[in-house]
């Protein structure tokens, strides 16, 4: 005889409900009960279906919700809980409504539109355990979301619950450190910044006299304080990061108990006089490394050592951490993005450096802003799109865009004056107007704000590039070099070593620069100009044609007329000469 086939599947299943409900019944039935109505109307429905989460059973003070996603399930949760706790803030604390919530991803039977099974059992044992307002998670939920979201755990360890033969791994949600300093809402739980967030293990020691563990301590924590500089992502603090030290580390759970996304660790190993450090940033959700590198040197200063190693891991750490977010965000569908990802979104087309891409960078930072208006980074990118727009032609009114550009750049430094990329852009803004004076102020403050932020130092010897200080130019192209060899915008450092070169008549080397930059980035206008310049200049008419045909290619819109309001030479002299051997190389009026 056929039986009936039971069918199952893997979810993640919610189970949430009000705490004391029978005492808030008892004390105020009407009230309660028109209580819980706004909560469903105004908070936890529309979170639910913006999570896709079905409701497969009510009960009087509960729900029992099933998600595809357990990330889903996760974010949904925290956002339920936090606007409830903000619907309920006003009231009398004794009266407050509060929920509990538990999670588990497991597997389910499907019974009409309900669902039962150890799956279901579980998430209920997890929510009664919760403490008020508090969320519970087991194991295979952990596993599955940590390093996703910025959210920390606390490990409970194994538990027996009611019905269910095997231990429960429990984790609890640390939802007290989800907000950040300025009390915006935490991460996922609005369409706000979602800002990475990385920790510092300490390095470890790997000499055989185990002698050097104060050198390793000293590197790891000048990392944590000149990371923690950076308004890009968030650092766990010293205190948190060197309880590991000593110890075994899975990097998966470092990461959802201190709730980073991505953690950095390393080690020294002294043999004789020389000291080889390695380090690796890891992203946690996948347990890839994003980056690593080894440095070996001569430990004759221990400190100067320690500073210089500390200074070059810092200034390759921030871009390549940034480099992640920007794939991590590619890969997202726009339509869920909070303003985190579409800043990284709209970063990442904005380095791309054409007309298509720029109009989409513009069009991602302005729904950012939409999102979250006091998101600082949003306008730095809509800023700098703004630039990008009169440098290369694109824009039909130039000075509009760079009013644009001036406005965004400025409010941004308004929104967070600690953001020194924010006052680079203004810098850059302020060099695009000839406000001579007010530039380099700005690039200095970057500076003073952020010394290993690679980004300014670049900024910086462009402007003494243009300024004719070639000597200063290059000390400062230098340096961003040095903090951040593989950045992905070195090709506007070479660009500016090319065009102090060409400041000084050394045009063979101008066009070298050139030709590294477009290596790197082969549609750059700058770097096509420079070298048509520069081939001008040294009478190569077929190669500078060539050069400007190329530039024409990338950049159709570009004129002598465009390129005098966009390229900010300081020195009339020098703007007629560069103009000049553009004009002689074919490009028009």
């Amino acid at each position: 005889m056929p039986t009936d086939r039971v069918v199952r599947r893997l979810a993640a299943v919610l189970a949430i409900d009000m705490v004391g409900y029978s005492r808030h019944m008892e004390a105020d039935e009407a009230g309660t009960i028109a209580r819980q109505k706004v909560h469903r109307q105004e908070v936890i429905d529309p979170i639910l279906k913006e999570h896709s989460g079905r409701i497969a059973k009510t009960m009087g003070d509960g729900l029992l919700v099933e998600f595809a996603s357990v990330v889903d399930a996760l974010e949904c949760a925290l956002r339920i809980q936090r606007g409830i706790a903000r619907l309920e803030a006003k009231g009398p604390k004794d009266r407050r409504i509060q929920y509990r919530a538990g999670i588990n991803l497991g597997d389910i039977v499907i019974d009409g539109d309900d669902i039962l099974g150890d799956g279901v059992n579980i998430a209920a044992r997890l929510e009664a355990l919760a403490e008020p307002g508090g969320i519970f998670v087991s194991a295979s939920v952990f596993e599955q979301v940590v390093g996703k979201l910025n959210v920390a755990f606390d490990n409970l360890g194994e538990q027996q619950v009611k019905n269910i033969r095997k231990p429960v791994r429990i984790y609890r949600v640390r939802l007290e450190i989800m907000a950040d300093a300025s009390g915006s809402e935490a991460s996922g739980l609005s369409g706000g910044a979602v800002k990475p967030s990385i920790a510092v293990l300490p390095f470890q020691d790997m000499s055989p006299d185990r002698d050097q563990e104060y050198f390793a301590d000293g590197i790891s924590e000048d990392i944590i304080t000149d990371l923690a500089r950076s308004q890009s992502f968030f650092v766990t603090a010293r205190n948190s990061s060197f309880t590991y030290k000593g110890k075994p580390v899975d990097v998966k759970q470092v990461a959802g108990e201190l709730g980073v996304r991505y953690v950095l660790e390393g080690s020294v190993r002294k043999g004789g006089s020389r000291v080889p450090i390695t380090a690796q940033l890891i992203d946690a959700a996948t347990g890839n490394h994003v980056w690593a590198e080894r440095y070996d040197r001569e430990l004759d200063d221990i400190f100067s050592v320690q500073d210089e190693i500390a200074a070059s891991i810092v200034g390759v750490v921030a871009p390549e951490l940034i480099g992640a977010e920007m794939r991590r965000a590619r890969r997202k569908d726009p339509a869920g993005m909070g303003a985190w990802d579409l800043v990284m979104r709209a970063n990442w087309h904005a380095w791309r450096l054409t007309v298509e891409d720029n109009a989409e960078a513009k069009r991602f930072a302005g729904q950012a802003i939409g999102l979250d208006p006091r998101m600082a980074r949003a306008r730095v990118v809509h800023a700098m799109c703004d630039i990008w727009d009169v440098l290369y032609g694109w824009s039909g009114n130039p000075l509009k865009s760079l009013a644009s550009a001036h406005e965004m750049a400025r409010t941004a430094v308004e929104l967070d004056p600690r953001d020194a990329e924010a006052h680079t852009i203004l810098g850059v803004v302020t060099l695009f107007t000839r406000d001579f004076d007010d530039a380099p102020r700005r690039l200095e403050t970057a500076l003073g704000l952020n010394a290993n932020l690679a980004f300014p130092y670049m900024w910086g010897g462009g402007y003494y590039a243009f300024t004719s200080e070639p000597v200063k130019a290059r000390e400062y192209l230098t340096r961003a070099l040095r903090l951040s060899p593989r950045d992905p915008a070195n090709y506007w450092t070479y660009a500016f070593f090319g065009l102090a070169d060409f400041s000084e008549g050394h045009y063979e080397e101008a066009a070298e620069w050139a030709l590294k930059a477009m290596h790197l980035q082969q549609d750059f206008p700058t770097a096509h100009r420079l070298l048509a310049a520069s081939y001008s200049r040294l009478g190569l008419t077929a190669q500078a044609e060539a050069a400007i045909q190329g530039l024409l290619a990338i950049a159709p819109g570009t004129t002598i007329a465009r390129t005098r309001a966009g390229v900010p030479w300081k020195d009339p002299a020098i703007m007629d000469r560069y103009l000049d051997a553009l004009r002689n190389a074919g490009l028009p009026d």
